[in-house]
């Protein structure tokens, strides 16, 4: 009990330090970040806990439960970038125990902490961590449905199913929070998991690839687990009717509330749109290859990813040879095979889809380290020193990058490189540890590389980028001209603008819609960038329309200026405060 308690402190520690270093010192990023914390901000402002909504129109992107947990965050913080992430944080570090549950149930107590320590120091999962989007909440609860799966039920003699009606409950209530997180995925996907895993585990001896049986004919052994009667059965087994009920119990009041308060435009929206829809055609230029998960795993997973070669032989043999960690690891496959290989069949494609299927990356990386550092890996030494190696190369090319990036990109911010160093040097440390025969050593030097790369990555680097977003700039023009301003955007529009605007913003497409826009009426104002203002509006607009203010593009080139009919009110600059709610944005963004 002790070390279970001592396991616990050091995850929790870690995950604090990762996940928590300067949270909230960076503004919003464009563009899930601002539209997820403004849908919150107006959902808490007009007191509806029931229809999102952003830039005054209905958001059918997400279901509910982000923006009532950053509401909750809102309340007790107020609003700004740290209460937008609080809860994505903190259920991040969830999902890290949780992590542990599994590994220390399948595998082994130090498995279960090499994982969750490797889960919380891995990229992509601190990006879900530390962003107001729902990744980090699907992960979680999904993480947290597969836990109690373990728990309950991970026992030959029951047949890797929980018997006792209520954990079997609490299995599919959990995956409908997961719902409520992100849509269908939160219930199908880690049911599929433990269908997948079921499905092989109860085929009669294991038989899908027979030793004996022709080369032509051993693919075939792998269509055994999907054998008509066998699947139906094993769907049968894992309590399908039970599933609906609890799943439904816990996520179905509010999408029928949510529809019947919208006419069903949110549904509509939702499932057809951003399901369906991103299902069937690469939505907004988010498409890929059947090679982009594994690519994107190779960078999300880093810096653990170096292990990636002597993590998969280490799991593989130890299939092979049926050795007390089978069952663990086929559940591990599993997790990780139905999530690459659904989303690859998508033709949306985005890294953060298959981040839930991290903790599964992390057991078995944490078995392999675990089984090198004591002694009794059956992989070659040749490819510890290799990941090594690598781990090395990387932390060079970055060093050599980012200065080279920077020079386009962030002006004055070359030095950033020097992040590089840090997996440089802890690559030549490991080796060094490893010639001199001490695993254990290496593997620690390992995880303090990660632990302060990931830390200073996302606690400072990212500070010093967030320096050059300098759209504050022309919203703080726009407060000190107006009380009640009216703001439209040409042809570009950045969800940003209206959350640290503090107001809806009106999209034009059409010159002849800005010229309207801006002699209907006083304190109009329009964004757009300077090259729409030369090639579009300057011979269109009327003579007083002017530029009123101007600052650069973040992370491109070219300039956003703010366009006004240049009456007396809108040339005196600095007559009015702006209202609170958007001073109490603009000056913390200036403080900066």
């Amino acid at each position: 009990m002790r070390q279970f308690w001592f396991h616990q402190a050091i995850i929790v520690l870690v995950a604090l330090v990762v996940l928590f270093t300067n949270l909230g010192g960076t503004r919003l990023w464009d563009r899930d970040e601002p539209r997820n914390a403004g849908c919150a901000a107006e959902m808490l402002e007009r007191g509806d806990w029931v229809v999102p909504v952003f830039n005054a129109e209905l958001r059918g992107h997400k279901p509910v439960l982000l923006y009532w947990l950053m509401m909750s965050a809102y309340a007790v913080f107020g609003v700004d970038e740290f209460a937008a992430r609080f809860w994505s944080a903190v259920l991040a570090v969830g999902t890290a125990l949780a992590t542990y549950q599994i590994g220390r149930k399948l595998f082994d107590p130090m498995v279960g902490l090499w994982a969750a320590v490797i889960l919380t120091t891995s990229l992509m999962f601190d990006v879900a961590g530390r962003a107001a989007t729902p990744d980090s909440v699907l992960i979680f609860f999904s993480t947290l449905a597969l836990m109690i799966y373990v728990l309950a039920g991970f026992d030959a003699r029951q047949g890797y199913f929980p018997r006792s009606w209520a954990a079997v409950a609490a299995l599919y209530g959990t995956m409908g929070l997961a719902v409520l997180a992100k849509g269908p995925v939160g219930l199908v996907l880690p049911t599929a998991v433990i269908g997948m895993f079921l499905l092989i585990m109860r085929l009669p001896q294991l038989q899908l690839i027979p030793a004996a049986a022709p080369w032509w004919k051993r693919p075939i052994g792998l269509l055994r687990p999907f054998a008509p009667r066998h699947f139906l059965a094993t769907c049968w087994f894992m309590r399908p009717i039970t599933a609906v009920l609890a799943a439904g119990a816990v996520a179905l009041p509010w999408y029928i509330w949510v529809g019947m308060r919208t006419d069903g435009e949110f549904l509509r929206a939702f499932f057809l749109e951003h399901n369906l829809g991103r299902a069937q055609t690469a939505m907004e230029g988010h498409g890929g290859s059947i090679l982009f998960y594994p690519a994107a795993i190779l960078i999300g997973f880093f810096p653990w990813s170096v292990f990636m070669g002597p993590t998969w032989i280490e799991a593989i043999v130890r299939m092979k040879r049926r050795s007390a960690s089978f069952p663990g690891i086929v559940f591990a496959m599993c997790w990780i095979g139905v999530y690459v290989g659904l989303f690859s069949l998508a033709q949306t494609k985005l890294p953060s889809y298959v981040t839930p299927c991290y903790p599964a990356l992390a057991l078995l990386t944490g078995l392999f380290l675990h089984r090198w550092t004591t002694g009794d890996s059956v992989v070659s030494p040749v490819w510890i020193r290799l990941s090594y190696a690598t781990l090395g190369v990387v932390g060079l090319g970055i060093a050599v990058a980012l200065p080279v990036a920077s020079h386009f990109f962030l002006p004055g911010e070359g030095w950033l490189g020097v992040i590089g160093a840090i997996p440089l040097l802890g690559a030549v440390g490991g080796l060094w540890l490893i010639y001199r025969q001490r695993r254990q050593a290496a593997a620690l030097a390992f995880t303090a590389t990660a632990t302060v790369f990931v830390t200073t990555l996302f606690g400072l680097v990212l500070v010093r980028v967030d320096r050059h977003q300098q759209n504050h700039l022309l919203l703080d023009a726009i407060a000190q001209r107006s009380l009640s301003p009216t703001v439209a955007s040409y042809r570009t529009l950045e969800p940003t603008w209206v959350f640290y605007g503090g107001r809806p913003i009106k999209p034009l497409v059409e010159a002849q819609a800005v010229d309207e826009f801006l002699t209907s009426g006083r304190d109009r104002f329009l964004i757009t960038t300077r090259k729409a203002w030369e090639q579009d509006l300057r011979e269109t607009l009327p003579a007083q329309a002017t530029i009123l203010a101007e600052c650069p593009l973040f992370l491109k080139k070219g300039k956003l200026v703010l366009i006004a009919c240049a009456t007396e009110d809108v040339r005196t600059a600095g007559l009015l405060p702006p209202p609170v709610e958007v001073r109490h944005r603009i000056e913390k963004v200036e403080r900066r």
